[in-house]
């Protein structure tokens, strides 16, 4: 199976947040809303800290360099939540 890889019109264009997600605009007019809890460091963070971020990846991805997060766009487009590696993702029991 072979991978196109990204397009360019898969480049950011904007990032927001609402109560409980995270919102990227892409350069191609397409909006990806995925939920804030998928992302416990940007979930945590303050407002301050998700409003600091910068595109990264030659515009196909998105680094938070308060909270040292980095989505790509291929991975928001896919749907796929941070791994269990990436941040401290414990569920209170």
């Amino acid at each position: 199976m072979s991978s196109m890889g990204p397009r360019p019109g898969e480049r950011v264009k904007g990032v927001r947040f609402t109560r409980d997600s995270l919102v990227v605009d892409l350069l191609d007019g397409r909006t990806v809303s995925v939920p804030l809890a998928w992302y416990p460091r940007l979930l945590d963070a303050s407002s301050h800290q998700r409003a600091t971020w910068h595109v990264s990846g030659a515009g196909f991805g998105v680094h938070w360099p308060d909270v040292d997060e980095d989505l790509s766009v291929e991975g928001l487009l896919r749907g796929a939540p941070a791994s269990r590696g990436s941040a401290v993702l414990q569920l209170v029991t």
